[in-house]
């Protein structure tokens, strides 16, 4: 998982309460397990004027202009700013791992979905609550300002805007070294290897039978 410590990266406003898992991640694309590939699907009923299916090419899709993603001005945005609730609905993974396929690393909202919430953690991507009016501002900013990017500093726990503004966000500590230090389950049960090799060597002289 890659480490995620400072961003400084273009804003795009999803303007919608309640954003559910279906919405940002269909449920044709949980056939697959793979963690990566999902991006191009992201929001894909939002996004596209034809339905999307698993390892479909969509370089030459039908393409909804209104939606804020296929919008120019918010190409390579790396910050997701929405509204309450986001990420509501079923507990599928694959709605973050789309999220950062996309090139997302970084959600704002004024709440999250407890699933969701803690599935961004898991997979590398920060997301941070902030009061309804700061949400507010934030969207005004943004729909007047092209090229309106944030810098979000997670050792600090602010969010600063162009202007100077910043905003404090809190974060669970551990979920924060975690993030500091790109650990996923995976990576900070690894940081504990000596002790894992030590023990099974130790119970492979205690007791051979099981080995």
């Amino acid at each position: 998982m890659q480490a995620f410590t400072t961003l400084k990266g273009l804003v795009a406003p999803m303007d919608r309460a309640n954003v559910d898992t279906d919405a940002i991640i269909p449920k044709q694309f949980l056939k697959s397990i793979k963690r990566t590939g999902y991006g191009p699907f992201l929001f894909d009923e939002w996004r596209y004027e034809d339905r999307g299916e698993p390892e479909m090419d969509c370089t030459h899709r039908p393409v909804k202009t209104d939606f804020v993603l296929n919008q120019p001005r918010y190409q390579g945005a790396q910050i997701l700013l929405a509204r309450e609730n986001f990420g509501c609905g079923s507990s599928r993974e694959h709605a973050p791992w789309a999220i950062l396929d996309y090139g997302f690393s970084c959600v704002i909202a004024s709440s999250f979905a407890d699933i969701f919430f803690n599935n961004c953690f898991k997979n590398g991507i920060l997301p941070i609550v902030l009061d309804d009016k700061v949400i507010d501002q934030l969207f005004k900013e943004c729909a007047a300002t092209e090229g309106y990017s944030l810098t979000v500093d997670l050792p600090a726990q602010t969010v600063t805007t162009p202007s100077g503004h910043s905003f404090a966000f809190n974060i669970d500590g551990f979920r924060k070294h975690c993030l500091l230090n790109g650990l996923d389950d995976i990576g900070l049960t690894l940081t504990h290897a000596d002790s894992i090799h030590a023990y099974e060597a130790a119970r492979r002289q205690q007791a051979p039978w099981l080995f």
